[in-house]
């Protein structure tokens, strides 16, 4: 047991000084056995408890005077001799700490950055610049507004059910690749040392047990469609809608185009005046630019929409960027159980009776160019960024009818919006 020094005051530890030496010099200043305040040449000052510990001699920093006071310092001088007394050794105690904070923050890296690094460590793997971006893009879209912000290490199993829940049913293949991309960025982090624990993104017992197989759900290509006769009804209540992402599902709808093609859409694409817009190959499924011509309705309802100051979007997030994916599902699902609450029958497949969703508007004016007009298919087809099936017409058509197209459009606006007119349309029935 250490000799119990004299007990000093806090004026007396404040008048200590170094007696001179190289050396750091240690001084008894009592209260707690072992107890002593450092002093180095250059007057510097801490708090140090000499003690033993099972067989070893130890010296265990308590911090620096005058920042930890001489009645501080006694304290947890006291704490650390308890320890010490059940078997703990102090030192060893925070050593681990500090290994398991830096463990800690070395995993501390969001789902967004793990893809990005994920990719990059996966290059090799990739055969071509397309493959990539695909991932890319399929992430963006689907998983990182929900995931993107998230902890790796904190990422569920619930999680990525909110991702994948409501595409599964309507874009089976699509759900399930981003399942895989998801589970592939995880496997990543847990071996890159950011998270520990089963994979929440792996099918074989676990979202198999929660999900229905995809071989049993639709094919992607089989998305619900808006019936014909309840596309004027749709898109009247689609209009009582504000926000980005009605409107966004509004131009969807009037121009026929995919979800992503109005999500990215910009406004150095649009020309109000000459009421076209141009999408770019980079951003078209097909690789090729798509001249799309805007009717009247739509020019009005885009001459309309706010120009957020710095950002090029038509259609921007709360936070900026992108809206996803999931914004125009859920405005059309909340239409369909508005529509159901009020009494209607909601807005339904005339075959699966499944809710539509906004890829299936597609397929809506296809069968309106079809079975209410007299314009040819393959013009509906160009409309719809789809190639012309016939390889010999293809070969010999350079153009892409953009100014029957325009009339045909403004009558396919004038159709969701109640007034079916134009010498195209023709009466069914």
């Amino acid at each position: 047991m250490p000799r119990i020094a004299e007990e000093l005051t806090a004026l007396d530890v404040k008048r200590l000084t170094h007696p001179g030496g190289k050396r750091n010099v240690l001084f008894s200043v009592g209260g707690v056995p072992g107890l002593h305040l450092q002093v180095t040449p250059k007057n510097g000052r801490s708090w140090v408890l000499r003690v033993k510990v099972g067989t070893l001699r130890r010296d265990i920093g308590l911090g620096g005077f005058p920042a930890v006071t001489l009645s501080q310092a006694r304290d947890k001088a006291r704490e650390a001799r308890d320890k010490i007394e059940r078997g703990i050794d102090p030192i060893e105690e925070r050593k681990a700490a500090k290994a398991a904070l830096i463990a800690a923050q070395r995993r501390g890296l969001t789902f967004a950055d793990a893809v990005n690094k994920a990719l990059a460590a996966k290059l090799d793997a990739f055969k071509n610049p397309k493959h990539r971006q695909q991932w890319e893009n399929t992430l963006a879209t689907y998983a990182t507004p929900d995931l993107g912000a998230m902890l790796v290490q904190d990422i569920t199993t619930q999680d990525i059910l909110r991702v994948l829940q409501p595409i599964w049913m309507d874009k089976t293949e699509t759900a399930s690749r981003v399942r895989g991309r998801i589970e592939a960025v995880l496997s990543w982090a847990t071996v890159a040392g950011h998270r520990t624990g089963d994979n929440p993104a792996r099918w074989a017992g676990n979202l198999k047990e929660l999900l229905p197989p995809p071989s049993k759900v639709a094919n992607e290509g089989n998305h619900p469609a808006l019936a014909l006769e309840d596309a004027p009804r749709w898109y009247a209540a689609l209009q009582a809608r504000e926000g980005f992402g009605a409107r966004a599902l509004e131009l969807a709808a009037l121009t026929a185009t995919r979800s992503q093609e109005v999500r990215g859409a910009l406004w150095s694409e649009i020309d109000l005046d000459k009421a076209l817009w141009i999408i770019p190959a980079a951003r078209m499924k097909m690789d090729r630019e798509h001249r799309v011509p805007l009717s009247p309705r739509a020019v009005g309802m885009l001459r309309a929409l706010p120009k957020l100051e710095g950002n090029p979007l038509v259609f921007p997030a709360a936070r900026g960027g992108q809206l996803s994916d999931m914004t125009l599902s859920a405005t059309m699902k909340r239409m369909h159980e508005s529509d159901k609450a009020e009494g209607g029958v909601g807005f339904i497949d005339r075959t699966s009776k499944r809710p539509a969703v906004p890829h299936g508007l597609r397929s809506t004016f296809r069968d309106w160019a079809a079975e209410m007009t007299g314009y040819p298919g393959d013009m509906a087809e160009v409309a719809l960024a789809h190639r012309i099936s016939n390889a010999v017409e293809a070969s010999y058509r350079r153009g892409d009818m953009i100014e029957k197209r325009r009339r045909m459009m403004a009558d396919w606006a004038d159709f969701m919006g109640g007034k079916a007119k134009g010498g195209q349309v023709v009466r069914i029935g």
